[in-house]
């Protein structure tokens, strides 16, 4: 029997928490060549809420007001008639040079020299072989992604998963189950660096690499401000299919397993009170909080009780069964 496990940033922190914090990430892609000038990184700051530290976003909850600002540019850039412009030169490079900063941001999650451990990488990737189980990534790294492709549990429609992206790019119809297959979905519900738009298709890139100034870069990442992101996802014919894709997961899953996810996704968890089945397992750090105030915060969000596997390092978990 299927289950749907979903997969936060935790794995990434249990691994190196100093170089998968975000707020670390951002910094690096800040301070990077060729990402901002320092007129554009002004602009930045002014949508920055003041709170002692405006020098540079910080975390997701920084980007709210930055993310107003790209979209209301996006719109006025729209309304121009005649060739007639309600936005200086500057302001209608702005939502651009945003984009190219969050798809930075995101790129520092995949330039690393380190991986899962396969203490834990082995038993998952044989769980998934075995029982096809979907698999949905909410973190902007490339961790699991590259140790399931060295599996081989993501291999073309030869895999245990697939995730709808070929060579010739993606398309929703790349993940309908032809000829008898029962391949499982992989979700990257809140995108990634290595997905760019090439000539009308989304493309992966390969792992690691930079897109360049000609791709459109950052539409397909899902990096802002909590109440912003169902917006993001919905101008993204990619991820739009993905968050699809996983209520036809839920559906034919037997159990949801959350793994080191923080909780905090309004859309995601409103999705799973509606859609998951009775079974909810949750796998978290020991540092998180009390047992009691987490159990409290979990019950509360799927309005139901919640069973939760609390550990020291969520990387030594392998019972997946």
């Amino acid at each position: 029997m299927r289950k749907t496990l979903i997969f936060g940033n935790g794995l990434g922190m249990a691994l190196d928490p100093e170089f998968f914090s975000l707020d670390n990430a951002i910094g690096r892609a800040w301070d990077g060549e060729g990402v901002f000038n320092e007129e554009t990184r002004a602009l930045v700051r002014c949508c920055l809420v003041d709170d002692g530290d405006t020098e540079r976003p910080h975390a997701e909850e920084d980007l709210d007001s930055l993310q107003l600002v790209v979209s209301s540019c996006d719109f006025l850039a729209h309304m121009g008639r005649g060739g007639a412009h309600w936005l200086s030169e500057h302001g209608q490079r702005f939502p651009a040079a945003v984009r190219k900063f969050l798809y930075h941001t995101a790129l520092e999650l995949h330039q690393r020299d380190m991986a899962l451990p396969m203490e834990f990488a082995a038993p998952l990737a044989a769980f998934l072989h075995e029982s096809r189980s979907h698999v949905a990534t909410l973190n902007y790294d490339n961790l699991l992604y590259q140790r399931m492709i060295e599996a081989r549990v993501l291999d073309g429609y030869g895999g245990a998963l697939v995730d709808g992206l070929l060579s010739s790019g993606f398309s929703a119809e790349n993940l309908e189950r032809k000829w008898g297959r029962t391949f499982g979905y992989y979700m990257h519900l809140h995108g990634s660096p290595l997905f760019v738009d090439q000539d009308g298709v989304v493309v992966k890139l390969t792992q690691g690499a930079l897109g360049s100034d000609e791709d459109v870069v950052g539409s397909h990442i899902v990096l802002t401000h909590v109440k912003h992101k169902p917006t993001v996802i919905a101008a993204s014919a990619l991820l739009q299919s993905y968050w699809e894709h996983l209520e036809k997961a839920l559906a034919e899953s037997c159990e949801v397993l959350l793994f080191g996810y923080s909780g905090l996704d309004v859309h995601l968890n409103e999705l799973l009170e509606r859609r998951a089945p009775d079974k909810i397992r949750v796998v978290e750090w020991e540092g998180a909080g009390t047992s009691e105030d987490r159990q409290a915060f979990w019950n509360r969000q799927f309005g139901k009780d919640v069973a939760i596997t609390r550990m020291g390092n969520i990387l030594e978990f392998v019972d997946w069964t």
